[in-house]
């Protein structure tokens, strides 16, 4: 009965002859809805989906769905569609227009995210799928919460022209508005090319899938044309090129899974934005002697060991998470826990170049100096530099401006700075490696250390050269000298005495002298000068 019109006898039957065509109305409605939100889950379609998973790849929703907890996703703009009626496109209209954006929380912290889908129409950017990512960006300032942009793109969509490119612009202009109020994270999960890139370029950090994700200005195609060398999408602009000779990317992954978990490990050490602060972990402070610290370093100030088993030495016990860790390894970055209090960490690593300072170190060291300033996250240095590369290579290539931006870097950082000298401090590297004349909060060096212009025996090689050579045993008399010059300089008491260095302390008790140096320094206020910004040399 209730399946067949009722007959009209009276107001009665009126009455249920509108109810009935009301609910009739509403069932069409929402079978309507139910129809595009299901096209729009569906995105390019299922056999589209099947070539994405036979790649090994994952679908933009199903990226998002492991990404964020479970049933937290909240979907913005999923019956978004392109306006575009050139060249056929008015008969191919996805819901979404080939980008998933919204909401949610990873460990129950709020985030925005979008997620680009590569089934539809290759992921190309047009006008519409542009306004979608420009506004959960805008969002995510208003809410102040990191934003996570999961790329797999073929790039700007030809058939919109301008339009396209100026949506580009507009998410490029997002970028940099939002830098260093939010943190932005791009994971490039298949291809990224032409002006896409500029987008992740500007955000925080870059993460890469191996094999299926490569980022370049000009393809392989355009750069046999152009230059006649002949290269692979892979050689040119894989995971493992930029993660160790461009340093394009600051982590790999080896496929999507890994390379979300990294992600949601990554966000783990930041706070929300720019006026919050990390959450202290609950940490009981305990003895917190490291006697491991005491045999690290080796006797031979020439032979080389591994700053890292000095930072597993000193911070909670399998925090470290390295950045950039295939690129300039003679420095190492990275964040981890000290105490329950999430850190950045900036360490010169002796088993890579002795350590020193060079053009590539320098600009991973800046740039990591100032997220962790951006995002009030406290600085712990460790050094042991023997000062800055030498060569034309370096000189031609700008040693000189780069290593300036590690220096500005630490000079302007207002967070929480401490210092740790574990062997060798000389030359301008000294200053560089956030001395205390740079506005270090705590400088502490270890009894070994060996604070000076230069080493003993280069320095004594320049002072003492008429004796020496005047000398009947030339070579005993530099031994001579290079003695006398340790004896006097090559130690960290010259330094301490001028208030240069806090305390020179035993190995063995760095962590709970930090421990306590951070914890005192938590509530630390620094007024810059006023001014619209300051000009680092780029």
């Amino acid at each position: 009965m209730q399946n067949k019109i009722p007959r009209i006898g009276g107001r009665i039957e009126t009455k249920r002859l509108v109810l009935y065509l009301k609910l009739n109305s509403m069932k069409n409605k929402i079978d309507i809805l139910s129809k595009k939100l299901e096209k729009s889950r569906l995105g390019g379609g299922q056999e589209r989906i099947d070539k994405q998973h036979a790649k090994g790849k994952l679908t933009a929703r199903e990226r998002i769905h492991f990404l964020l907890d479970e049933g937290s996703f909240e979907e913005m703009g999923a019956l978004v569609t392109h306006r575009t009626k050139d060249f056929g496109m008015e008969k191919q209209i996805f819901p979404g227009d080939g980008v998933v954006t919204g909401f949610g929380t990873i460990s129950r912290r709020q985030v925005c995210v979008f997620a680009q889908d590569f089934t539809v129409f290759g992921g190309a950017l047009s006008e519409t799928h542009a306004e979608k990512i420009c506004k959960i960006m805008d969002m995510a300032m208003k809410i102040g919460v990191p934003v996570i942009g999961l790329n797999d793109s073929g790039g700007a969509r030809i058939q919109e022209g301008v339009r396209s490119l100026g949506g580009y612009a507009d998410i490029f202009h997002r970028n940099v508005m939002s830098s260093g109020v939010v943190p932005q994270i791009s994971a490039i999960m298949g291809p990224c090319a032409g002006g896409a890139v500029y987008s992740p370029a500007m955000t925080d950090f870059t993460l890469m899938v191996e094999n299926s994700s490569y980022m370049f200005v000009t393809g392989p195609n355009v750069v046999k044309t152009v230059t006649n060398e002949t290269v692979s999408s892979e050689e040119l602009g894989g995971a493992m090129t930029h993660a160790t000779k461009s340093g394009v990317t600051h982590l790999t992954a080896t496929n999507d899974m890994e390379c979300i978990e990294q992600i949601k490990q990554l966000i783990s050490y930041m706070p929300q934005n720019c006026e919050d602060v990390t959450e202290l972990l609950s940490y009981e402070v305990k003895d917190e002697v490291r006697e491991v610290l005491e045999t690290i370093v080796p006797e031979n100030p020439n032979q080389p060991y591994d700053m890292r088993q000095v930072i597993g030495g000193i911070i909670d016990e399998e925090t470290f998470f390295e950045i950039h860790k295939d690129y300039a390894e003679n420095i190492v970055v990275g964040f981890a826990r000290l105490g329950g209090r999430s850190i950045g960490i900036v360490a010169n690593q002796p088993m890579s170049l002795a350590g020193v300072l060079d053009v590539e170190a320098s600009k991973k060291a800046a740039r990591f100096t100032r997220f962790c300033d951006c995002f009030n996250i406290p600085l712990l240095v460790l050094v042991d530099v023997p000062g800055f590369l030498p060569g034309t290579d370096q000189e031609w290539n700008g040693i000189i401006t780069n290593g300036a931006k590690l220096l500005y870097a630490l000079s302007e950082a207002t967070v929480p700075k401490v210092t740790v000298i574990t062997r060798k401090a000389y030359g301008g590297a000294y200053d560089v490696m956030n001395s205390k004349h740079i506005g270090a909060d705590m400088n502490y060096a270890w009894p070994g250390a060996e604070i000076a212009v230069m080493g003993a025996k280069g320095a004594s090689e320049i002072i003492f050269r008429k004796e020496i050579l005047a000398a009947d045993d030339p070579e005993a008399k530099l031994q001579e000298k290079e003695t006398e010059y340790a004896e006097k300089f090559a130690n960290p008491y010259s330094a301490a005495e001028r208030g240069f260095i806090d305390e020179v302390i035993l190995p063995k008790n760095t962590r709970r002298k930090l421990i306590k140096a951070f914890s005192m320094l938590e509530k630390k206020v620094v007024k810059l000068p006023k001014k619209k910004h300051g000009n680092i040399p780029l």
